[in-house]
């Protein structure tokens, strides 16, 4: 079925290959300009407050302190070693050592601790954070044309990364994933594998030894889709057997850009590149 699906694409209109990847991009779009992921706590500021040692119960502790009028957000973590701890997340001007008297007054037994970030550190993750991309899409864009030397191509590399960045952020929003220094750390690591599966494809067509384009894509694809589908498949055990909230946060966007990657390379690059070629043999 697989094989009949890709024999598909190799044969598709080009044109048609290029709208839907656009269509997608562009209602990704919308979802963030209607609803950006949240921000962490590391990103906007805020206290960590964190229980151990005791079995306690989110729920039961998230009624305590909203009973109290303190907006907070409540989190039940548990280790691959069994244990398990609370994390109350909340905003730099809540009275922490309040909380604090109301956790030790339910659980006498649990240890407690806080951790603050405060806003001077967090504009500075974010103003770092925003460098880190951009300095990584810049050194991207120029070892792509220094290796192609052909715009066309090389800016529908840069694109489909930029598409699989954005339409993993929209994916993120939609599921209620935050964006922390995790998961902005995950997006940096989509470049790397967008444009792997992208100068693959890129390659083979371009520099084609097969007779056709579409011999030369089907050669791509086969090489392509097992590259990723082994990663996909390793991401996919990870968040699933996964206890520690971080890597299942990693995982997870991975997990969104490698599915867009699939559409933004194989059909979105595909179908441009199957354009460019055609055109170049008209002239």
């Amino acid at each position: 079925m697989l094989e009949n699906v890709l024999k598909k694409l190799a044969t598709a209109d080009p044109k048609k290959m290029i709208t839907y990847p656009l269509i997608v991009f562009l209602a990704a779009l919308l979802v963030l300009a209607v609803h950006f992921p949240t921000l962490g706590t590391d990103l906007k500021g805020g206290v960590v407050i964190t229980i151990y040692g005791v079995d306690a119960n989110a729920k039961d502790i998230e009624s305590l302190l909203k009973a109290e009028n303190f907006k907070v957000t409540v989190r039940e973590i548990k280790s691959i070693t069994g244990d398990t701890r609370v994390e109350i997340r909340a905003s730099t001007d809540v009275n922490v050592q309040r909380i604090i008297e109301l956790l030790k007054s339910k659980y006498p037994n649990a240890a407690i601790s806080q951790t603050q970030f405060g806003p001077s550190l967090s504009r500075t993750a974010q103003e770092q954070s925003l460098k880190a991309i951009s300095l990584a899409f810049l050194g991207m864009a120029v070892v792509v044309f220094l290796f192609f030397r052909v715009p066309v191509p090389s800016l529908t590399v840069i694109f489909s990364a930029l598409s699989d960045m954005t339409i993993a952020l929209a994916l993120m929003s939609i599921s209620g994933l935050e964006l922390t220094q995790a998961t902005i750390a995950a997006l940096l690591m989509l470049i790397g594998y967008s444009v792997d599966s992208n100068i693959l494809l890129t390659t083979k067509l371009l520099r084609r030894k097969e007779e056709s384009v579409e011999e030369a894509y089907l050669s791509a694809v086969s090489t392509g889709f097992t590259m990723s589908t082994t990663t996909l498949g390793a991401l996919a055990s990870l968040w699933i057997i996964s206890q520690a909230e971080v890597i299942d946060m990693i995982a997870a966007v991975l997990i969104f850009g490698l599915l867009a990657d699939f559409m933004n390379t194989w059909i979105l690059n595909a179908g441009v590149l199957k354009w460019y070629i055609q055109r170049g043999e008209k002239k």
